[in-house]
């Protein structure tokens, strides 16, 4: 299996930013130097191949003294500064009221929360700075041996994605004091260079007075290396360091040491940045839940509690919901037999009686339960007593808590896995443990034998596997019975092994940290990522040493689970954090919301099982996560608003007082805002549902923008929703009832139960004319500039000067737009990919291309990525609306199953569900995460109104195609005969009927359906999207 990138906006913004603050440099390719080639021996001379990370060969030649370095920054720090203050303020992140230089010219801060793909961010800012500037000389530096050998791997992976977009790989590899020629090829080649380092291996090193081996070595002149000082080959090339997670390297002393690099200047990438330089990106753990880059985490929390007067042992696993039976309560209890009393779990009903249960055992006399309440997730006994879901009650051992916390691991593993296999997406579970013993031990002959926590996970998953095995023939149930049946295969140690005896051992941490640096063990986490993800490969529960937490990335760990206590709330923000990247599937492509739209947190759900209750593992979660979010506002002032930048037809534009001062108003007379001028539920609710009130004409274009602005105002509850309620009552089965079977439904599911095909003639002129109108209105592509300072040499300069290049004083500047910039040495196909982008003709394009004005098209040359993107959205956007007049349906063979409505096997939280009485299953689940979404009241009022006989809610799977994307409808609804116009109908629930707010592309889909349905189709059927049961009524009348 082979990963697949794609390129996101996100992290094309947070290269951008960086790239940006050199606005102004001039592009300067292979600057040459002459290198120390040192003292060469006379064997030493002759020319060899040296074999580089892609297993090419570059021609290293010992006596060439010719060696390739970075450019020298040539913008003054007055215009880095503007540069940067002109990136923050129109990204509204705080401004830096001076350069921070403690590396290099400038030292500039990327945030990005982990599993966003930081590694691919600045491995693409290399590739852009080379392209845009040509600096070519990169050291990454990072603090662990795990973090270094990811960030070769990301090398590895990402190799043929960048070639494929900037002709050309990065020759890469990681610092290793004995073999130093590497250093040679690093200064001697003039393409992209990266050396890798990790401060472990390094941090003493870096001190010139330093003990370690290391340090001696690259601080002294070594015979083998020409007599040369390892540091001073280094320095020559005048290299960009990144630093990937600065937070954890120690501080000064590497702030100190580094500086011996000579950088260049400096960048900084991490979630959570302990010292601020001048940040450029900003993209938080709010941000990144919000915008859907991340999985949701769902928390199953364990306490422990005692009732009056026993210690009997009792555990409210779940409570299981039916649409038959009444509500009941999986309780595992003590049974007391003959010879032994075992532990074993009981579905029980309202009336069961614990004493008759666990074979008259005296401990649960007067525990017959009175109540199941699967809204508070509560079971009541007629003595008083009540056990909340994953409450353990009575005599609990340490051993008793981690087998609950393994067998719900498995249930987790097990509730989700049907739906996510027959996605294509295979699960994975992840065990950390402390002792490797309590997994795995040896006999006395050397051989394997499982721990304590081994045998637990295999009698528990033994009993789970046997609850979900059934006579049904499915491609699930055959991939259980063949490839998950061999218990012993189904889970696998990762640990570090000891070379003597070839056994695991427990992962010896580095003195001052709570991380290993066993290669061996780093190696083979990442040497299986791909295959770990095949549902070939029968591992699905992976146990490991938490030590190693940091080398465990793998995008499919849908389940975490500590079998310790974690110490301290930055160990479960790191410990959550292994598992928050959005999955894959087995083609490798990543299952986010340009894959999936609004299904990405169905699909994307982490559970992790605690040692501790959920309010505890939460509010401690919470409570890091607030640290360390970026300072963001607490009110909607019009402070707040004044002076920010929005973009308008991708134009920067500034939010003036008298702006300010009308959101403002604009907030307060719709509710949005309470008397301190706090964002209100309100506001939130209509928010999600697409209910907001529409701004103030003169405000209309800045809409997008404000209410970003608005939506980044920080407030407490905004961190509840990342979290869910792992033992919440959740619906499992939602199969089809009688309803479905009435004569009516059968008659309208008839009629809408086809395959279409599409064909669409559209005159070319017509659209050639209509691209050219909107590109030239709409298009805008940021351009360069830059600053020229004239000034004069200074009459007296000491060395320091000199070398900071400070020599010179400056006198007057004048800043200017960059009219003939010397821009990529790439070859771009321009017509071949904006013709792939909106699968039009070369020719058609070429026709645009050649028709809109020069001064649109000399855009290019400023920014040829973003032109590309932006005409093919402008062009995108233009066939949509011009689709719907030419487009004509056919019908074609083949019809949906009556299995899509209950395949989607969603196990949703009961909360969630609304019980319905006229709809082809019990339950209908809506979308909108407010209390009252527009799709929720209209699910009730469709139960309640007398003219309605029977509707579904359709699955996502039931779709028509149009040549803007697949579109799903929402409802299909039976009238009764003589009570309205139209007896049959299709709808969809918008949060506004304004055509205005919607974009163009979705506007498209509801075009093409309403054509198919009201003008082509000769059924009974009509279609129209509403906002309410009212408005369906109000709609129906104006439908022929």
């Amino acid at each position: 299996m082979k990963f697949n990138f794609k390129i996101q906006q996100y992290q094309t913004d947070a290269v951008d930013a960086v790239v940006k603050v050199f606005n102004g440099q001039g592009y300067y390719d292979r600057i040459s130097y002459i290198r120390d080639i040192g003292k060469v021996k006379s064997a030493n001379q002759q020319m060899t191949f040296v074999t580089n990370e892609d297993d090419d060969f570059d021609i290293y030649d010992p006596l060439n003294d010719t060696g390739y370095k970075n450019e020298a920054v040539e913008l003054s720090d007055e215009q880095l500064l503007k540069n940067i203050q002109t990136l923050q303020s129109e990204s509204n992140i705080k401004l830096s009221s001076s350069l921070s230089k403690d590396l290099g010219r400038v030292s500039l801060d990327v945030e990005m929360e982990t599993g966003t793909g930081k590694t691919y961010v600045y491995i693409k800012t290399m590739f852009e700075l080379n392209k845009r500037y040509g600096w070519s000389k990169f050291i990454v530096v990072v603090p662990s041996i795990a973090i270094r050998e990811g960030v070769k791997k990301s090398f590895e992976i990402t190799a043929d994605h960048f070639m494929e977009h900037y002709g050309k790989k990065a020759r890469f590899f990681i610092y290793n004091s004995s073999n130093l020629n590497q250093l040679d090829n690093f200064s001697q080649s003039s393409g992209i260079n990266v050396m890798i380092i990790n401060t472990q291996a390094f941090a003493s090193s870096l001190k010139e007075d330093g003990r370690s081996k290391e340090a001696r070595i690259i601080y002294s002149k070594r015979d083998e290396f020409g007599s040369r000082r390892p540091i001073d080959v280094i320095k020559a090339n005048r290299p960009i360091i990144i630093l990937d997670e600065p937070q954890k390297m120690g501080g000064n002393v590497t702030q100190k040491a580094l500086k011996n690099f000579n950088p260049l200047f400096s960048l900084n990438y991490s979630a959570t940045h302990a010292k601020q330089h001048n940040t450029v990106y900003v993209l938080d753990a709010l941000d990144a839940f919000n915008k859907r880059l991340v999985k949701k985490i769902e928390v199953k929390g364990f306490e422990v509690k005692n009732f009056r007067g026993t210690d009997s042992y009792l555990f409210l696993e779940q409570i299981v919901l039916s649409s038959k039976k009444p509500p009941m309560a999986r309780i595992e209890l003590e049974i007391g037999y003959n010879k032994s009393i075992n532990r074993e779990t009981r579905n029980c009903n309202v009336g069961d009686d614990l004493y008759y249960l666990s074979q008259e055992m005296e401990q649960y006399k007067g525990y017959t339960i009175s109540e199941i309440d699967p809204l508070r997730g509560t079971v009541t006994f007629t003595n008083g007593e009540i056990i909340k879901t994953g409450e353990v009650n009575g005599d609990v051992s340490e051993s008793d808590m981690r087998r609950i916390q393994i067998r719900e691991t498995i249930l987790s593993h097990f509730e989700k896995e049907e739906k996510l296999f027959n996605m294509g997406i295979k699960s994975l579970s992840l065990f950390f443990i402390d002792e490797v013993a309590k997994y795995r031990q040896y006999d006395d002959e050397g051989n394997e034998i499982l721990g304590e926590y081994g045998k637990m996970f295999e009698e528990e998953y033994l009993s789970v596997l046997n609850q979900y095995i059934t006579v049904f023939d499915t491609p699930y149930q055959r991939y259980l019975k063949s490839t998950c049946s061999d218990v012993s295969a189904v889970h696998k140690g990762y640990f570090s092994i000891d070379k003597k005896t070839g056994h695991s051992i427990d992962s010896a941490t580095k003195r001052g940290s709570e991380f290993s640096d066993d290669i061996s063990a780093y190696d083979l986490i990442l040497k299986n990522k791909e295959r770990l993800l095949s549902f070939e490969e029968p591992t699905r529960f992976i146990f490991s040493h938490s030590a190693l937490r940091e080398g465990w990335d793998n995008p499919n760990v849908f389940q975490i689970c500590t079998l310790k206590h974690s110490d301290s709330n930055t160990a479960k923000r790191q410990e959550v954090g292994r598992g928050l990247r959005l999955c894959v599937n087995q083609s490798g492509n990543r299952m986010d919301a340009q894959s999936c739209g609004d299904m990405v947190h169905d699909i994307n759900m982490l559970t992790v099982i605690a040692s501790e209750s959920y309010k505890t593992f939460v509010a401690d979660l919470q409570s890091d996560i607030k640290t360390v979010l970026y300072d963001r506002p607490t009110v909607a002032t019009s402070e707040y608003f004044s002076g920010k930048y929005v973009k308008v037809s991708d134009v920067p534009t500034l939010i003036d007082d008298a702006a300010a001062n009308t959101i403002e108003f604009y907030l307060i007379s719709n509710g949005y805002v309470d008397m301190k001028r706090k964002v209100t539920d309100k506001y939130r609710n209509e928010a999600a549902s697409g209910t907001l009130a529409p701004l103030p004409e003169e405000l209309q274009p800045m809409t997008e923008g404000i209410h970003t602005l608005i939506q980044s105002v920080y407030d407490d509850s905004v961190l509840k929703d990342m979290f869910v309620d792992g033992h919440e009552s959740k619906v499992k089965d939602n199969p089809l009832n009688e309803n479905f079977a009435k004569k009516e439904f059968q008659a309208l599911w008839n009629q809408i139960n086809r395959k279409y095909a599409y064909t669409v003639s559209f005159d070319s002129e017509e659209l050639i004319k209509k691209s050219i109108d909107y590109i030239n209105e709409k298009l805008f592509v940021s351009e360069l500039q830059y600053t020229a300072t004239i000034g004069r040499q200074k009459d007296k300069m000491n060395e320091y000067e000199v070398e900071r290049g400070a020599s010179f004083s400056g006198e007057k500047t004048r800043t200017q737009t960059l009219k003939h910039a010397e821009t990529s040495q790439i070859k771009y196909d321009l017509i071949g990919k904006i013709a792939e982008g909106t699968t039009l003709t070369r020719r058609t394009v070429a026709a645009i291309l050649q028709g809109i004005r020069s001064d649109k098209f000399y855009m290019f040359r400023n920014n040829p990525e973003e032109f590309i993107s932006k005409v093919i959205k402008l062009i995108k956007e233009q066939k949509a609306t011009m689709i719907v007049e030419h487009i004509s349906y056919d019908y074609i063979d083949g019809e949906y199953d009556s299995t899509i409505f209950t395949a989607e096997k969603n196990t949703q939280s009961f909360d969630k569900a609304f019980l319905a009485k006229k709809a082809i299953q019990d339950y209908v689940f809506t979308d909108g995460s407010a209390e009252k979404s527009i799709e929720r009241k209209f699910a009730e009022d469709l139960d309640a109104a007398e003219e309605v006989c029977v509707y579904a809610k359709l699955p996502r799977t039931f779709q028509i195609p149009t040549p803007v994307g697949n579109y799903s409808p929402d409802w299909a609804i039976a009238f009764y005969e003589g009570t309205v116009k139209h007896i049959f109908f299709v709808a969809e629930t918008k949060g506004t009927m304004e055509s205005l707010n919607l974009r163009p592309i979705e506007q498209a889909k509801i075009s093409c359906a309403k054509k198919l349905f009201n003008e082509m189709s000769t059924s009974n059927v009509r279609y129209h999207d509403v906002d309410s049961y009212q408005s369906l009524l109000n709609v129906m009348a104006s439908i022929k």
